[in-house]
């Protein structure tokens, strides 16, 4: 049945909330048996791209100039780059400096989140280094005092890194337990679950599958709601002073 131009997804001078309704796939440069769902970019005001690769067996990501974060939703990729090949399965991850030449090659069919982002360096530091991984050999912790709301950090918290990548689980009924208003912009996307996000003045019913984009100083806030854990995977900019890149 048409759905007769409704939509929960929603476009707003400081947040986005798309829905699988209304994704769009495309071919980006060097994708071979694979498209793109960008839910985000600096068309939309974004310091960042992510987006959705969605890979037939065989397929290939193209390079990236960017430092580059994949997180495999489902399927299988083997990840070359350091003569080492590894295979990531759900929920492996791994991390590509910029300039960091790899490939990314899907041994079953399969959807991965991609993150890539401009590097910002600092004088002080090392830039990061190659990261492959697994979120189940993360350990977790309670935001706050909560422990039905877990928080794991698959990036160090280290200097060298200008950007964060979390996962977060909230147990049926457990919210954050304040309205969030700050500096850093959001990338979000519903692994599993649902409930209801605050961005800005709106209130709006997610579930697994939609992502969201949260420009800075945002009003947002989430609560799980329903009878199983929702969990997203966030990403943040981090480690930088506000005035880093900015315009003279």
């Amino acid at each position: 049945m048409h759905n007769l131009g409704r939509t929960r997804s929603s476009q707003q001078p400081n947040h986005l909330l798309l829905t699988p309704d209304t994704f769009v796939r495309t071919t980006l440069p060097g994708m071979k048996a694979c498209s793109a769902i960008v839910h985000v970019s600096p068309a939309a005001g974004a310091k960042f791209t992510q987006y959705t690769a969605e890979f037939e067996v065989g397929g290939e990501l193209g390079q990236s100039l960017a430092q580059r974060f994949i997180f495999v939703i489902e399927g299988g990729v083997k990840v070359e780059g350091d003569r080492r090949p590894k295979t990531l399965g759900p929920s492996g991850y791994a991390y590509f400096p910029e300039g960091f030449r790899h490939q990314i090659m899907a041994t079953k069919v399969s959807r991965l989140v991609v993150i890539e982002k401009s590097y910002r360096p600092l004088d002080s530091v090392e830039p990061p280094q190659l990261i492959v991984s697994n979120e189940d050999v993360v350990s977790s912790h309670p935001l706050g005092d909560d422990p039905d709301l877990q928080v794991k950090c698959l990036l160090p918290d280290e200097m060298s890194f200008d950007f964060a990548v979390n996962t977060m689980v909230y147990q049926p009924g457990a919210a954050l337990s304040m309205v969030e208003m700050h500096v850093m912009e959001h990338g979000l996307i519903m692994l599993e679950g649902g409930g209801i996000y605050r961005l800005g003045d709106s209130w709006y019913p997610v579930t697994a599958g939609d992502f969201i984009w949260m420009g800075p100083w945002c009003p947002q806030w989430f609560g799980a709601i329903g009878k199983v854990p929702a969990k997203y995977l966030i990403y943040k900019d981090w480690n930088r002073h506000p005035l880093a890149g900015a315009q003279p």
